[in-house]
């Protein structure tokens, strides 16, 4: 609905190919217009109702199916968390609704969907020039798919906390309407915004802190900024690692933090991940960055756990480099890019 397809009439010079159908971005009339159209094959009351498919695969199955490639001595912390509460349960089965919206109506538009989520997937994160932003910092589930499933679960996320935290029926409603009245009423003013202003578009901290809507509001700003800058990694270094026989070594913190033991079978099959990771990751970076990275060596590695419906052999990886006896620096891994890849904006 964003674009449509150009195709040239014909090829440039003789025996040159025809281009590639070039994308052509359609104006905002043209854009609403198509939108509206869609309501015809997909009216909004479709969304409103599910109901199971008489032949629906044993959830239990679906989430056994999806421990695969995790490590087996994490799959029962996975189950102990999920098992906390309803949101717990719904944080920890994200290809389990993913299943079941499967199954619901779409218009047909795909996006590159977060894939899970919900509102805990939101949150604080620095970026590389270390300024504070507010976004979706989980992409481990990351795919192409329908736009309405992202929306739908995270709606649902808030229904379900609202519910887990002992509100009314009411309330829930309330709050799952509301989060999704704040995504149309928002996506509208960007329908409004040339694309180069939704590229730059960024929620940051001191943003928030100022929308505060009185002293308290502020006031728990403020305290969510700090402790978001405690969790960044010059700040947490120090307390997830120590000096040993002249290097710094990760402090194993078992079951959510610890070294695969040398003895290990599985042992040179991660290790050769994560020098395969470092080198994708290194590749990945802009030369001016790359140039800052080759001051740091691998140090140390170890396997962290982290959320709920984490466990398996990348997720939650961080790796250790080291420059200098008195400058360290962080990165931590996850599936979401490719085998043995390293992600360096999410903080520790």
């Amino acid at each position: 609905m964003v674009t449509t397809r150009k195709t040239p009439k014909k090829a440039t010079s003789k025996g040159e190919s025809a281009q590639a159908a070039l994308p052509e971005f359609r104006s905002r009339d043209e854009r609403l217009a198509a939108g509206i159209a869609l309501r015809d094959s997909v009216p909004r009351k479709s969304h409103a109702a599910w109901k199971p498919p008489a032949k629906r695969r044993d959830p239990i199955e679906i989430l056994e199916e999806s421990n695969q490639g995790r490590l087996p001595q994490l799959i029962p912390i996975r189950y102990g968390r999920m098992v906390r509460s309803p949101f717990t349960f719904l944080r920890g089965s994200a290809g389990l609704m993913a299943y079941d919206l499967a199954t619901t109506p779409t218009t047909g538009l795909r996006v590159q969907a977060c894939g899970d989520g919900h509102l805990l997937n939101f949150g604080l994160f620095a970026t590389p020039e270390r300024n504070l932003v507010f976004d979706i910092n989980d992409f481990d589930e990351t795919l192409p798919a329908p736009w309405e499933w992202d929306v739908k679960r995270l709606a649902v996320s808030f229904a379900v906390a609202a519910r887990d935290n002992r509100h009314s029926d009411q309330a829930a409603r309330d709050a799952a309407i509301k989060c999704v009245r704040a995504y149309r009423e928002h996506l509208r003013e960007d329908s409004k915004r040339s694309p180069l202003e939704i590229w730059y578009e960024r929620l940051d901290m001191q943003t928030l802190i100022e929308r505060a809507p009185d002293a308290q509001a502020r006031k728990l700003a403020e305290a969510t900024a700090a402790k978001a800058r405690q969790r960044i990694g010059e700040y947490l270094l120090p307390k997830i690692s120590t000096q040993t026989g002249g290097r710094r070594r990760l402090v194993d913190q078992p079951p959510v933090l610890f070294h695969i033991p040398e003895s290990d079978a599985s042992r040179k099959e991660q290790e050769e991940m994560v020098s395969e990771g470092m080198e994708a990751y290194r590749q990945s970076l802009q030369p001016s960055v790359r140039v800052l990275f080759d001051r740091y060596r691998l140090e140390d590695w170890a396997v962290k756990v982290v959320g709920i419906g984490s466990g398996d052999p990348l997720h939650g990886r961080p790796v250790l480099l080291v420059g200098r006896p008195s400058a360290a620096a962080a990165i931590q891994g996850g599936p979401a890019f490719g085998p043995g890849a390293l992600c360096g904006q999410e903080p520790l």
